[in-house]
């Protein structure tokens, strides 16, 4: 992050108990140490503050890697020192991005020619790769509009509102206006009718999510694909699709083949790919594939001169390690079209065994679909319950569980939930411990007493009169405690929930 903050004001510098016997004096937490250390020092110390951090094959937040074979961590480290950028020095590295490239344009139904090399490059995740295919689309259409004598200064984008924030950044950094469909009330994913309505002579492209990120949904593809074709023919207009695969890209292919989001429609012009999500990869690769030379820009392609040869190149990023790119070719040949469908057979069952084992405690509505990322979003039933899914969310981090709880976009702000994601290291046996864990969660939270009301009505002491949004039900008012009586009402409860379980424990059964 460049924005960074201090944790701490009262202790400015870093203690470690095992350290001393190797430092006796304490380092400075924010300035770099005046003297060197013993390497077993600074391990110790690292490694101490470290252990603090959660379990990754407990962060059911994270769509991204967190396990690999051996063999290829091997690989990685045996790598880690080697600079992408330095294509003269590890020919063969840039060899095997070219591979990676053409495997993934291949099964994404690239139309290729039986000799014809794929269009696309390897980056630093989805961020960067958005980023490219953003570029290309804009430098394209601002080409065809000088070259129409017209205005190439307002270009859009549109998108739902379950974006993930790269679009923002793309659309704030390189001056896109991003016009966002909004979301409704079970329908979380853009409307695809709604999307076409929104497209004008300015829009560069529609930006469709196969798999968003908040309950793991596939939008329809095809039907925006349908309804931009039609409304291409009518209006004269050129409107692209991006399809935004981070999640869904290595998923789709080997579950659901048939269904049509890839290069088999028209108006996909370019595809983008997390290797380091379901791609199988450790944090770090990307991917974005065009789907001809056409729709990439030859002006943005930068050209050096590699052992006698042009290389092409098209990165925002220029010093960048191999491993991660190496680590993508093993999983793709390592595992193969019958690996990867395992692996997410795998995944999508443990996910389906999740959702009915949550069903079944008949506390939750389930949010995610069947057709998706393998993951399992959920929220309350009874939203008058007294408690709500961040309390859950904070409560199963004692079980060591990291399970994230979050409010929808507009215009469903007012639903919140939670979700768990389903990658290859969940196991099954995991999914039933985790039934059980928010089981004793929501026995626990029973038995605790409600949550505060967030709103309450206020009387102004200037004019008298109470804020109608805070008004309590059947136009009811709410008056407002003070911050005593609030503590000395929870601390009564308290010392009688005390007093009550110390009781019975001292029962005679």
């Amino acid at each position: 992050m460049v924005l960074a903050k201090i944790a701490s004001q009262s202790d400015v510098s870093v203690h470690s108990t095992f350290a001393s016997r190797y430092v006796r004096e304490s380092l400075p937490r924010y300035k770099m140490p005046e003297n060197s250390i013993p390497k077993e020092a600074a391990f110790q110390i690292i490694n101490d503050e470290l252990m603090l951090d959660g379990n990754p094959r407990l962060n059911l937040a994270s769509f991204v890697t967190t396990w690999m074979e051996p063999e290829c961590d091997k690989l990685i480290m045996d790598s880690i020192n080697k600079n992408y950028v330095d294509m003269d020095e590890y020919p063969v590295t840039t060899e095997l991005q070219n591979r990676c490239v053409n495997i993934i344009a291949h099964l994404f139904n690239a139309p290729l020619g039986e000799s014809e090399a794929a269009v696309g490059v390897g980056t630093v995740g989805s961020s960067e790769a958005i980023m490219l295919a953003g570029l290309a689309f804009k430098r394209k259409w601002q080409n065809k509009r000088k070259a129409e004598g017209k205005p190439y200064d307002n270009p859009n984008i549109v998108t739902g509102a379950n974006v993930q924030v790269c679009w923002e950044k793309f659309a704030r950094y390189f001056e896109v206006e991003l016009k966002e469909v909004k979301l409704t009330e079970d329908y979380y994913v853009m409307d695809p009718v709604k999307a076409a309505e929104m497209v004008d002579e300015n829009t560069i492209c529609v930006a469709a999510i196969l798999g968003s990120t908040l309950n793991g949904e596939f939008e329809d593809v095809k039907l925006l694909n349908d309804l931009l074709v039609e409304k291409n023919r009518i209006t004269g207009w050129d409107t692209p699709i991006h399809v935004d695969a981070a999640s869904g890209g290595f998923i789709a292919p080997f579950l659901w083949p048939d269904l049509e989001w890839d290069f088999r429609l028209p108006l996909v012009k370019s595809i983008n790919v997390s290797g380091h999500k379901y791609g199988l990869v450790y944090a770090g690769v990307g991917w974005v594939i065009w789907r001809s030379k056409e729709d990439l820009p030859e002006e943005l392609i930068f050209h050096i001169n590699y052992l006698g040869t042009d290389q092409p190149t098209f990165t925002l990023n220029f010093s960048k390690g191999s491993s991660q790119i190496i680590a993508q070719y093993y999983q793709l040949i390592r595992l193969g079209y019958e690996g990867y469908r395992n692996v997410m057979e795998n995944c999508h069952e443990n996910a389906m065994m999740l959702k009915e084992g949550l069903e079944k405690t008949g506390r939750f509505k389930i949010v995610s679909k069947d057709i998706g990322v393998p993951l399992v979003a959920f929220s309350l039933l009874d939203k008058s319950w007294g408690h709500d899914e961040f309390e859950i969310a904070e409560t199963l981090r004692r079980f060591g569980w990291i399970v994230p709880a979050y409010t929808m976009p507009a215009d469903a702000k007012h639903i919140t939930v939670l979700r768990v994601v389903i990658r290859e290291d969940f196991s099954r046996t995991l999914a039933e411990r985790l039934v059980l864990d928010i089981t004793k969660v929501m026995h626990e939270l029973d038995s605790l007493p409600a949550k505060l009301p967030a709103k309450v009505s206020v009387k102004s002491e200037e004019n008298g009169k109470i804020n109608d949004t805070e008004a309590g039900k059947n136009g009811t008012t709410v008056v407002k405690k003070t911050a005593t009586e609030t503590q000395r009402e929870i601390t009564t409860y308290w010392r009688n929930f005390v007093t009550a379980k110390k009781s019975n424990r001292n029962k005679i059964c």
